[in-house]
């Protein structure tokens, strides 16, 4: 199994208290740290304008952006942002920008994308707030305009939602056959088939019957477009509070929510913490093993891992680099 972890970029709340000019300093030191642990594959950031769970004052990062940054300091690991919202940028103008990151990190670039669902942050950026039918149909759409650029160097389109009409990519990402595209979200009818036709990588839910339902839904709508299932790496996100007994993990959990409550109202708190209670990355170590090896016997190939204190105490992902990374890779 391989796996990929999360930078805070302030979208979770995860840089509060940092002084906005030593921000950037703890994602780069973050970065770096990974890139010298080989059981690190890869390094995310999400694609979001405004905080969660609700709208602050607090940071939040620009993903494409912190690629090119992380791509110009690191030298081993893969960069990638689970996921890109495919209407916030132009595919064209996407593919050029992914296409330049490829090149500033030596080819490590991955291509989280998805149809987009953080409606606040749609309307306030006046991008409206399509239908789901709408913000998938430019998500089908907008993947096909990359796969062409990043393969020709050329991309052209005549669709319902893109008119693209020979927009030029060059140079050309450095991986061979362009940038790997990975599908986020479950979606049963559309998202799955999406993935089905473009994906080398998914990524939906984490919980063992999710998991399972989203995956024979995958491989059926595989079977109906005529690609191989098997050839799609299964992902999950996995938010990740460890600590040696469950007593401090208790401890950790109410420092989250303590934190937190600082900056959004204490429904909105308890609605996120609460939410990570009995989920597969909170335990012992040997819980959390025991947990993920269960989903992975059922076809997970990569978890992403998101530590919430990251910003400010490493300890947890240290510990789980000792004791779950070498039971599970």
């Amino acid at each position: 199994m391989r796996f990929g972890l999360f930078i805070p970029q302030g979208w979770r709340l995860d840089l509060t208290g940092i002084p906005p000019a030593d921000q950037w300093g703890v994602m780069r030191d973050l970065a770096k740290r990974a890139d010298k642990v080989a059981a690190w594959e890869s390094l995310w950031v999400y694609d979001h304008f405004h905080t969660v769970p609700a709208p602050t004052e607090e940071a939040t990062h620009e993903a494409w952006t912190l690629m090119s940054a992380f791509g110009a300091v690191t030298s081993r690991i893969r960069l990638g942002q689970m996921c890109t919202a495919m209407s916030y940028r132009n595919p064209s103008y996407l593919a050029k920008v992914a296409a330049t990151v490829d090149l500033i990190s030596g080819g490590r670039v991955e291509m989280g994308i998805g149809g987009g669902w953080y409606e606040h942050e749609w309307r306030a950026y006046g991008y409206g707030f399509p239908s789901a039918g709408e913000r998938l149909g430019r998500l089908d759409e907008g993947v096909q305009i990359l796969e062409q650029a990043w393969t020709t160097g050329s991309a052209t389109l005549d669709g319902k939602y893109y008119q693209v009409d020979g927009a030029r990519c060059w140079p050309l990402p450095l991986q061979e056959g362009g940038i790997p595209i990975w599908i986020a979200g479950g979606g049963e009818k559309v998202t799955l088939r999406i993935a089905a036709k473009y994906a080398s990588y998914t990524n939906f839910a984490g919980d063992a019957e999710t998991f399972t339902r989203k995956s024979d839904l995958l491989k059926q709508h595989c079977a109906d477009v005529g690609t191989d299932f098997d050839a799609i790496t299964r992902s999950s996100n996995f938010n990740i509070v460890i600590a040696p007994t469950e007593a401090e993990v208790t401890d950790k959990i109410e420092a989250l929510r303590a934190r937190i409550s600082k900056y959004v109202p204490q429904t909105n708190a308890d609605g996120m913490v609460d939410s990570l209670k009995g989920t597969a990355g909170v335990g012992t170590p040997e819980q959390i093993v025991e947990n993920i090896q269960a989903i992975r016997k059922l076809g997970l190939g990569y978890g992403i891992a998101n530590f919430p204190e990251a910003a400010y105490d490493t300890s947890g992902i240290e510990l789980f680099e000792r004791e779950v990374l070498p039971a599970l890779s």
